[in-house]
């Protein structure tokens, strides 16, 4: 199996964050890492740079991304937690968390706007 993008990652981590613990960034990339049946070659990856692994970092696109959107928050370095709102979605039973999912929550759309808006 290939290493999923960050958009497929969003739902299985906030699944993992369902159980309203603090967790930190390691944890939710062993979870999500081993959900996915990654072998220890996949998880060993490294980016271009060398500095990351990949899974790692398509894990922090996803963390950045529901972030934005309110469903997680941050509650010290390298450490987060799900939200009400993130609850609230994972109780909705959704297929799939992307891009477009996210664009319903008015943060969301706001971070996205600053970023096109630069010149």
């Amino acid at each position: 199996m290939s290493i999923p993008d960050y958009q497929t990652l969003m739902l299985p981590l906030l699944r993992f964050l369902g159980d309203e613990k603090e967790h930190s960034a390691g944890e939710a990339v062993d979870a999500v890492a081993a959900e996915f049946q990654l072998a220890a070659e996949e998880r060993e990856q490294l980016l271009g740079s060398g500095q990351q692994t990949i899974i790692r970092n398509r894990i922090g696109w996803a963390h950045t991304y529901m972030k934005k959107a309110a469903l997680i928050t941050s509650t010290r370095r390298g450490f987060f937690r799900i939200t009400d709102r993130g609850q609230s979605v994972l109780s909705a039973r959704p297929n799939r968390i992307d891009v477009r999912f996210l664009e319903q929550f008015p943060e969301f759309v706001a971070f996205r706007e600053l970023r096109h808006d630069r010149p």
